[in-house]
Order: C-alpha cells, then sequence, then structure tokens
C-alpha cells in the first residue's frame, strides 16, 4: 500500500498581540493654555459677639469705680436704693459688726447673723472716725484712733459677717456709718459659693493707695 503523503505546513505565522506590538510613547492632546487664576483670599470671620444684660440700676443709684480692684460696683446713695424684695436687707459687716452684740444694739430685730467672705476686697485702715473722740475711745497720747474700713483690691479675700435688717432699719445703718459710702456687693459662703442676692457694703469716701 502506497502511503499517503502528508501536505507540508509550512512555518507557523506568528500572532503579535497588542501587547507585543513596539512601544512607542502615547500621543496626548496639548492642554489648552488657562490664563493665570487670580485667588483672592476669603476674609477671615470673627465670630459673633456674645451680648450680655447687665442689671439696669435703680434710678438713683450710681455705679462707683474700684480704685484698687479697678472693677465697678453699685453705689446706693438714698434709702430707696436698699429697696430689696421681701423687705430684708442684706449687710456686710466687718470692724465693729463683727460682734454680734454690737450689731443688735443698732439693729436689734436683725436676722441670720453668720459669716461669710466678700472677694475682691482687702481691710484698710485709712481714717479716723469722730465717734472715737466723742465716745473717749481713741487714745491720743499713742495716736490710737484709726477707724477700720475696706476697699476693692484685686486677688484679695476677707472674712466678713452677713446679716439681714428690715428695710425701716436702713436710716439707722446710714446713721451708723455716716462717714461711708454704700456699695451693692456679692459675698460668698466660706466653700466659695456666691449668694444668690447682693448685700450692701459700707467704704469709706476718701480714695484708697
Amino acid at each position: 500500500m502506497r502511503a499517503l503523503a502528508h501536505p507540508r505546513l509550512g512555518p507557523l505565522a506568528t500572532v503579535r498581540s497588542s501587547s507585543d506590538a513596539p512601544r512607542c510613547p502615547a500621543l496626548l492632546r496639548p492642554a489648552l493654555p488657562f490664563p493665570a487664576a487670580r485667588l483672592r483670599r476669603l476674609p477671615e470671620l470673627s465670630p459673633p459677639a456674645t451680648r450680655h444684660r447687665r442689671p439696669v440700676p435703680p434710678p438713683t443709684a450710681t455705679v462707683a469705680s474700684g480704685d484698687a480692684g479697678g472693677g465697678s460696683f453699685l453705689e446706693l446713695t438714698c434709702p430707696a436704693d436698699f429697696a430689696a424684695p421681701g423687705g430684708r436687707i442684706s449687710i456686710v459687716g466687718f470692724g465693729s459688726l463683727l460682734s454680734e452684740r454690737s450689731a443688735r444694739s443698732t439693729f436689734p430685730d436683725l436676722e441670720g447673723f453668720r459669716v461669710a467672705a466678700l472677694r475682691g476686697f482687702r481691710r484698710v485702715f485709712a481714717h479716723a472716725a469722730p465717734i472715737f473722740f466723742e465716745r473717749g475711745i481713741a487714745v491720743e497720747a499713742t495716736k490710737e484712733f484709726s477707724s477700720l474700713s475696706v476697699g476693692p483690691c484685686e486677688g484679695e479675700l476677707i472674712v466678713v459677717i452677713v446679716f439681714e435688717i428690715k428695710e425701716e432699719e436702713v436710716p439707722a445703718f446710714i446713721e451708723r456709718e455716716h462717714e461711708f459710702k454704700f456699695l451693692a456687693v456679692v459675698p460668698e459662703g466660706l466653700h466659695g459659693v456666691p449668694f444668690t442676692n447682693q448685700a450692701v457694703c459700707s467704704l469709706h469716701l476718701k480714695p484708697y493707695l
């Protein structure tokens, strides 16, 4: 039998994939020239100011500036300025008013005699009270006649007495402290908690050094 001759196959054609294609740089469309943009910085906005309500002083009251402390306090200039809810006025006592017996000699019906603290004030021996000479308390030979007062002083704290008196006793308080002016202050307890109501503190009329 004659063998059949198979057709001779030629060399296989080489198939190139796209990955085998010669690498050539990609052609990119040239970027369009843009004019240089001018960026303007936005102005910084400040936070909105917080508005606090200030207590409106009574018509006859004035605001007194503290010489040493730099603060301001409401000054009471007449008995009507002392008016308080409930008809009881809180008094800040120092000096002779630290004694309940002395305080009751002027205010027999006082209530709530208690120890407290007054922040932003200091004790000052700055004047001589005429009553010391009238009652023979002053010792002129040794110059022992200086009267105790208090004055504003930032960062200081003094121990005081606070008690309540009736509105009708205010004239007696003004008479007892006639060489002083009267300011509305906020005392605090010995644990540092401020009182919920204001109290009246007397200060000498002359400025403090």
